[in-house]
């Protein structure tokens, strides 16, 4: 296994720390769950909570909140390490760590965040309710999920798809339509319970990849939530929403760090192994070709991925979805999205026929790594950003 140190990046010893105590973690713990998780779409509960115990959970949470008030930074260390052994469940871990705790962290009041916080640092699981049906790339426009004032409190109406841990999810960040009439204007943030009347879980979606971690359609009839629980102000979601998006680009990139890294690592060690025509097919020029590329991929986009990581460290809230984080964070997650795909493709190539059977370990990254270019905004979605942005 061949691993730069975070140092040489620009990293401190602390980051190095924890990357490495996760890494440990994770190859003991979470590893030997991966075929389980993939054969059966087993989504580990007692292993999440155990997270617990060892202090990854509410990272990003100030430690007043009982959290470990770390940053960006370490949160996506931390999200590669765990992905290098089981990228399932670092996807469930992540959506509920950035894309849920975080997004409350930078954006609720301090009332929420004492009522909220707590609870994630004891092993309750986040989700964020943002996809609908009829809304995926243009998520914010298309929006149909509405939220109408009544009283002291909304009533959300609607359905969300694609949503990962919204199955298992415990506490739910939901965007919804508080003024349709203003379109991506209009939206608003609010944190919704699990057993809140009139939220359910419609269905859980069978996915060709990422299993384990599970993802499903939510539906919100008459779903009334506390005014209380609005987040960031009536009509100011979107702000909320594209800040987060930006984050979770770069945080998705980092993850990709670790998937690429162990088809890298899985596919040096199968050619060394695997013999033909009289010797191991490492020594054949053609197969050191595509290692070579795949390292030069991995090297390339991990490089590019620390620099936005810091880059959107300290983010202001209400900071991104324009100018130049919104610029770096499409560019990250377009280039990675391609170099991840171009390296599970040369790792199934070098493994030929046992490659292409589902209980490999590199058939499981390959059927997960197509989401790379399609989650957080599609490759086209983030080719419009860079556009725009560039020509303004």
């Amino acid at each position: 296994m061949m691993r730069t140190g975070l140092k040489a990046f620009g990293f401190t010893d602390d980051h190095q720390q924890l990357y490495d105590t996760t890494f440990r973690y994770a190859q003991d713990q979470l590893h030997p769950l991966l075929a389980r998780m993939d054969d059966e779409d087993w989504f580990p509960d007692d292993a999440y909570k155990a997270l617990k115990d060892v202090g990854l959970l509410g990272l990003t949470i100030p430690e007043k909140f009982g959290g470990a008030g770390l940053d960006f930074v370490s949160s996506a260390l931390i999200a590669e390490a765990m992905s290098y052994w089981n990228h399932c469940f670092s996807a469930s871990w992540g959506a509920s760590e950035n894309l849920c705790i975080n997004n409350i962290v930078r954006n609720a009041s301090e009332e929420q965040k004492a009522k909220y916080l707590p609870r994630f640092v004891e092993g309750a699981i986040g989700a964020l309710g943002l996809t609908e049906p009829g809304a995926g790339s243009d998520a914010l426009g298309s929006m149909a999920t509405t939220a109408k004032k009544v009283g002291d409190t909304y009533v959300l109406n609607g359905r969300k798809m694609f949503i990962t841990n919204g199955p298992v999810a415990d506490i739910l960040l939901v965007y919804a339509k508080t003024d349709p009439s203003a379109g991506p204007h209009g939206i608003s943030a609010f944190i919704v319970e699990k057993d809140t009347p009139g939220f359910s879980v419609a269905q859980k979606l069978d996915k060709m990849g990422w299993r384990g971690s599970p993802t499903g359609e939510l539906v919100f009839e008459d779903c009334v939530v506390p005014a209380a629980n609005l987040v960031g102000g009536e009509n100011r979601g979107v702000a909320v929403v594209m800040s987060g998006l930006n984050i979770e680009r770069s945080f998705l990139c980092s993850s990709s760090v670790g998937i690429a890294a162990r088809a890298l690592d899985l596919t040096i060690d199968y050619a060394k192994e695997r013999r033909q025509f009289g010797k191991p097919i490492a020594g054949f020029q053609l197969i050191q070709g595509i290692i070579a590329d795949m390292y030069t991929d991995l090297e390339t986009f991990r490089a590019v991925s620390y620099q936005v990581m810091k880059e959107i460290n300290d983010l202001e809230t209400g900071g991104g979805g324009r100018g130049q984080v919104h610029l770096r964070t499409a560019m990250n997650a377009l280039y990675t999205g391609r170099a991840v795909m171009r390296i599970l493709d040369g790792a199934v190539q070098v493994h030929g026929g046992m490659g292409f059977m589902r209980e490999t370990e590199v058939n499981r990254l390959y059927r997960s790594g197509k989401i790379l270019e399609i989650g957080a905004g599609t490759n086209q979605v983030r080719q419009t950003i860079i556009a725009g942005e560039l020509l303004k």
